[in-house]
């Protein structure tokens, strides 16, 4: 997910200079005999800030993972409890948090973060101690050699995925495209994805403009956009800043001259700011609830979801929390407990599908690999309800084809 932080540009350097199973799985049998020790898992996430939304949905979503383990006797007759830390969206914060769950806490592995910068940071905390993470933050950056470890797992898509999703749908050879850009890791990634789906399918470059992160006011961009005169804008930015700019690139009269698309369409954004704004505009995405009428596993999650929230929905960054967590206990299942090494074997060889269709994690890099939804918001007049947010354009299935090689990512083949 979004590279950010506390300021409006983020880079590597700042984020490191804070540190000074299917769903059959959930039902397994206990194995072994039982023990005192609860399984404890950190979960660090942006419960304050702009993308506290979905950091609420990730928690609710890891808690429902860990209820139902728990339901079923736990892992090896032992309970999982999970550490909930609010990481402010900061690298230093994050950096912090999770050393206190590895040293005061003693959690014996850790999901979570939101922001791609701050997952960098924990993860550079976790694998220093040799304790399992699982990211569930978009970025390509982790999967690279340079900041990969054995214990570092991304159960989230990537921006090469999404990227290349929805330019698949959306652009033709020939296409002018332009980009509206938050200028932190996040929005270059997914520029960087865009120009490079834009090359295979020989669209053409028209304009870049970059945007601080947290910006209010896109007025002074939305001229210089219209007058490089594209067929498609696409706009990668992230929360509440995915809601600001396309609100005010609508009420310039953007979508009258040109499509918008957006690297990630998120449910909470699309529900902030109403139908007519959102009209129209495709995205990628990890999750989204109207799954249920093609996957089995989508239907069980939306209905555990709902039996544990009072009739809500699961939205797509609470997925994430649900399969980063799932998936874990699920490896700890098989591993009959929490030997970290046992359970990176049990994590490498893991086949789950818990929320949409079968995903595993890819040897090389641990990248999970999964199907990529492309969505397009509904007008109002379309809506069978207030959660009919979006129409399914594309479900690609999982592949190994998706991701950029091993290779190319400086592992060793």
């Amino acid at each position: 997910m979004p590279k950010s932080g506390s300021t409006s540009k983020i880079t590597r350097r700042t984020a490191l200079a804070g540190l000074s199973a299917s769903a059959a799985l959930f039902a397994m049998p206990r194995i072994g005999h039982a023990a005192d020790e609860t399984i404890r898992i950190g979960f660090p996430t942006p419960l304050t800030g702009p993308f506290a939304a979905e950091a609420r949905d990730q928690v609710k979503c890891a808690e429902l993972a860990v209820k139902l383990v728990n339901d079923k006797g736990g892992i090896g007759g032992r309970k999982v409890e999970l550490l909930v830390r609010d990481d402010k969206l900061n690298a230093g914060e994050a950096a912090t948090r999770t050393l206190e769950l590895i040293e005061k806490d003693k959690v014996h592995a850790v999901v979570g973060a939101l922001s791609s910068a701050v997952q960098l940071a924990v993860n550079e905390v976790t694998r220093a101690r040799g304790v399992i993470y699982v990211s569930i933050s978009q970025s390509d950056t982790i999967n690279e050699a340079k900041d990969f470890s054995k214990y570092t797992f991304h159960e989230a898509l990537n921006p090469h995925m999404t990227t290349a999703a929805v330019a698949r749908q959306t652009l033709k050879k020939g296409m002018k495209v332009a980009h509206l850009v938050a200028d932190y890791a996040y929005g270059h990634e997914m520029l960087r994805g865009f120009k490079r789906a834009q090359a295979s399918i020989g669209a053409d470059n028209v304009g870049e403009i970059l945007h601080p992160f947290g910006a209010a006011d896109y007025s002074t961009f939305m001229p210089r956009l219209m007058s490089m005169r594209p067929d498609v804008l696409c706009i990668s930015n992230f929360g509440r800043d995915q809601a600001n700019a396309i609100k005010q690139a609508v009420d310039f009269g953007v979508k009258q001259q040109m499509k918008i698309v957006v690297p990630v369409i998120l449910h909470n954004q699309r529900l902030a700011v109403g139908p007519d704004v959102f009209e129209g505009v495709v995205g990628g995405a990890n999750y989204y609830w109207g799954l249920e009428a093609q996957s089995k596993s989508a239907a069980a999650f939306n209905t555990a979801f709902k039996a544990a929230n009072g009739g809500a929905i699961p939205t797509d960054y609470g997925a994430y929390g649900y399969s980063g967590v799932g998936s874990l206990l699920a490896a700890m299942q098989t591993a009959g407990g929490t030997d970290t090494d046992k359970v990176v074997d049990a994590l490498e060889k893991l086949q789950y599908d818990l929320t949409k269709g079968p995903q595993h994690y890819r040897k090389c890099d641990h990248q999970s690999v999964q199907s990529v939804l492309v969505l397009e918001s509904k007008k109002k007049s379309a809506m069978a309800g207030e959660n009919d947010l979006f129409a399914i354009l594309a479900n690609d299935a999982s592949s190994d084809d998706m991701l950029r090689s091993c290779s190319e990512l400086g592992h060793a083949t």
